[in-house]
C-alpha cells in the first residue's frame, strides 16, 4: 500500500508541479526527488514482473484438462468381459444401434468405450438375471441352510359359559433344519444362449413335539427327532435365451425354461407312526428330499441400469405333472395306489442392487411364491384336495457379491421369511468359478 501511494504521489508531483518551482528548489532537493522516483519505478517494474508470473500460473492451471470422470459402476450384461461382439462393436449388440449421438454404436458399446465394466457389476448381473454371460463355462458350488419352526394349537372340545374350555388342548411344534449342497454347471454360448444342470444333495433333520395327549393329560409333552442322511434331491435342467439387450429405454430380458426330474425321495407312501409316550404325536418313518413329480417352469427376468443402481425383476410359473404311485397312504400297514396332482405355483420377485466398488455389490429384494392346493386320487376313487397344501411364502432377501479373484466369486445371501408358510430364514453361500 505504501509503495503504491508513493508512486502515485511521485507521478502527480512530476505532472502538477510547474517547472519553475522545480528549478527554484535547491539542487540537493531535486536530486533526492529524482532518486526516489527512480527507486519507485524499479519497484513498480518488479511488481509488474511478479504479476505476470502469477497470471501465467493461473493460465496454466486453467488450461489443464479436467479430471477424468469416475468409472461407471453399472453396466449392461452385453458389456461383460469376454464378449467379443461388444469389444468389436459388431453383431447383435452393435446392430441395435443409435444411442451414442447418432454414431450407430449401441448403448452397450458406448458404455464399453467409457470404461471396462466393474467385476462386481458383472457378478451382480449374473445373480440378478440368472444369465452368466461372457461365453464361458462356469461351475458353481453352493451351500444353503434353512430353518423352519412352526407351532400349532389344536383345540378339541367346546366352550362352557363362554369362558371355560372343556376338552383336549394339544400344542404341536415342528422344528426343521435343512442343509442343501448344490453343484451347478453352466455353459454360455455366444452370450445369447445358456445351458445348465443342477444337482442337489439334501440333508434333513426334524424334531416333532406334541403336548396334551394320553387322555387329555396336559402335562404330557414329548418330542422325537427324525433325520435323513445326505441324499440326492431333484435334479433339474435349464435353458436360457437373452432376447433383448439393454438400451437407453429397454432392459436386458432373459427367458428361461427349467425341467425338474423326480430323482429325490418322494413324500408319498411315507408312514406316520404313533409314539408310545404320547397318543397325539405322529412322526414319519423318514423324510423326503424331493416332490416326486416332473415339473416345468418357464420364466422371464428383466434387468435395467439406472447408474449407479440396477433394478431387476423376475416372474415364473411352475406346472407339476400328474404322477401315479404304488402307495399314497400314510397309514401303517396299509398300501393304497393312486395318483397325485401337486398344485401349480407362480413366483414373482423384484429388487435393487448397488455396486459398492470394483469388487463388491449389494442387493435387496422381495419375492413371493403362491402355490395352489394339491390333490390325491385313490385308484377307482375321486380326486380329493389335501387340506392345508396351498401356501403363500414371502421372503425378504439381502445379497452380496464379492469378486475374490478374476475367476472366483463369493455370493452370500440371507432370506427372511415374511409369512407363516416360508422358512424362518435361509442362508446360502455360493462360489461360482469361471473357466
Amino acid at each position: 500500500m505504501y509503495r503504491s501511494v508513493s508512486l502515485r504521489a511521485a507521478v502527480c508531483l512530476s505532472t502538477l508541479l510547474p517547472a519553475a518551482m522545480l528549478q527554484a528548489a535547491p539542487d540537493a532537493d531535486v536530486e533526492a526527488l529524482k532518486q526516489e522516483l527512480l527507486e519507485l519505478k524499479q519497484r513498480y517494474e518488479v511488481q509488474q514482473k511478479a504479476l505476470a508470473v502469477l497470471e501465467q500460473r493461473v493460465r496454466q492451471v486453467e488450461d489443464q484438462p479436467a479430471a477424468p470422470p469416475p468409472k461407471r459402476l453399472a453396466k449392461s450384461p452385453s458389456d461383460m468381459k469376454g464378449n467379443p461382439k461388444v469389444a468389436t462393436g459388431t453383431g447383435a449388440a452393435a446392430a441395435s444401434g443409435g444411442a451414442a449421438g447418432g454414431s450407430g454404436a449401441s448403448y452397450g458399446q458406448s458404455l464399453a468405450d467409457d470404461s471396462q465394466p466393474a467385476q462386481s457389476v458383472s457378478n451382480l448381473y449374473d445373480e440378478a438375471s440368472g444369465f452368466f454371460g461372457g461365453g464361458k463355462f462356469s461351475l458353481e458350488t453352493g451351500l444353503t441352510y434353512s430353518r423352519y419352526d412352526t407351532r400349532q394349537l389344536i383345540l378339541n372340545g367346546f366352550l362352557a359359559l363362554d369362558s371355560i374350555f372343556l376338552g383336549n388342548i394339544n400344542l404341536d411344534r415342528i422344528k426343521a433344519d435343512t442343509w442343501t449342497l448344490d453343484l451347478t454347471g453352466r455353459y454360455n454360448f455366444d452370450n445369447r444362449w445358456q445351458f445348465d444342470v443342477n444337482v442337489p444333495v439334501v440333508y434333513r433333520d426334524s424334531t416333532y413335539q406334541s403336548g396334551g395327549g394320553n387322555g387329555g393329560a396336559s402335562n404330557v409333552t414329548t418330542e422325537q427327532d427324525v433325520s435323513r442322511d445326505p441324499t440326492l434331491g431333484d435334479v433339474n435342467f435349464g435353458i436360457a435365451y437373452k432376447f433383448l439387450d439393454e438400451s437407453v429405454n429397454t432392459p436386458d430380458a432373459v427367458v428361461t425354461l427349467r425341467v425338474k426330474a423326480p430323482t429325490g425321495k418322494d413324500p408319498f407312501g411315507i408312514k406316520l407312526r404313533q409314539t408310545d409316550a404320547n397318543s397325539n404325536l405322529f412322526v414319519p418313518d423318514t423324510l423326503p428330499t424331493g416332490n416326486g413329480v416332473w415339473s416345468i417352469t418357464p420364466g422371464i427376468s428383466l434387468v435395467k441400469t439406472y447408474d449407479p443402481a440396477v433394478l431387476f425383476g423376475s416372474l415364473s410359473y411352475t406346472h407339476n405333472l400328474e404322477e401315479s404311485f404304488d402307495d399314497i397312504s400314510s397309514t401303517v400297514n396299509q398300501k393304497t395306489p393312486g395318483k397325485v396332482r401337486i398344485g401349480d405355483s407362480f413366483q414373482i420377485g423384484a429388487g435393487i442392487a448397488f455396486a459398492l466398488n470394483e469388487k463388491m455389490s449389494m442387493s435387496f429384494s422381495v419375492s413371493d411364491l403362491v402355490q395352489r392346493k394339491s390333490k390325491l386320487k385313490q385308484d377307482g376313487g375321486d380326486w380329493e384336495s389335501v387340506v392345508s397344501s396351498d401356501a403363500n411364502a414371502g421372503y425378504f432377501n439381502v445379497g452380496m457379491t464379492i469378486a475374490a479373484t478374476d475367476n472366483l466369486t463369493i455370493v452370500p445371501n440371507l432370506s427372511i421369511g415374511m409369512t407363516d408358510d416360508a422358512p424362518d430364514f435361509s442362508f446360502s453361500l455360493k462360489f461360482p468359478y469361471y473357466f
